[in-house]
């Protein structure tokens, strides 16, 4: 899709993990190298958000993060401040399950009014680090929120337009009971593990 650009967070200290979640690997290919292949399911370009790597870790083109140390929403305004497309679509690199189906589902619900696009959870929370983004009307609002030192990514999505995306609208698809599981620690890994090589993916 023309207007969609590919943007992963990889800029998190990891310090749960004791290693980088970014290059972890799941089913043979790093955690970065899955969302990317996702991610080009609808954007033709693809770059990684982040402070900590030169883009040769990643194999993919790098936007620094200028707001280190202020968590996702500073990956959010990278993404938002490099984007040449009309959309944004961001994915958090420790989200090794999302599938490009569910990317193209996710695109096909911006409509007219609709400034940003975001999946719930089968826990009912809202994913800011799986959606969609529209550069002009979230990147002045990320900008203000930084200003306030409101660093939650959920808040953006109370700011602008978003169309909501109940899990009962995605539960339908291959692998769906996986898409938000977050890698955060040892034990998040061993369990994603566990799911690929048991074919759950």
């Amino acid at each position: 899709m023309a207007d969609i650009e590919g943007f992963i967070l990889a800029g998190g200290a990891s310090s749960r993990m004791g290693a980088d979640k970014a290059l972890l690997r799941l089913g043979g290919e790093p955690f970065v190298g899955r969302v990317a292949r996702s991610l080009r399911s609808i954007a033709a370009r693809v770059r990684v958000v982040t402070s900590r790597h030169e883009g040769a870790a990643f194999g993919l083109e790098v936007v620094p993060d200028g707001f280190e140390g202020r968590g996702a929403i500073g990956g959010l305004h990278a993404a938002l401040a490099a984007c040449e497309g009309d959309w944004a679509a961001v994915v958090s690199c420790d989200l090794p399950f999302v599938t490009g189906a569910l990317l193209e589902r996710l695109a096909s619900l911006r409509g007219p009014g609709v400034e940003a696009v975001a999946p719930t959870q089968p826990d009912g929370r809202r994913q800011p680090l799986c959606a969609l983004y529209s550069r002009d009307a979230c990147l002045p609002v990320v900008e203000r929120l930084i200003r306030a030192d409101e660093l939650r990514p959920r808040v953006l999505l109370s700011q602008v337009r978003t169309r909501h995306v109940a899990f009962e609208e995605l539960k339908d698809m291959d692998g769906s009971g996986l898409f938000f599981s977050n890698v955060n620690t040892p034990e998040d890994y061993r369990r994603a593990l566990g799911y690929a090589n048991a074919g759950e993916e």
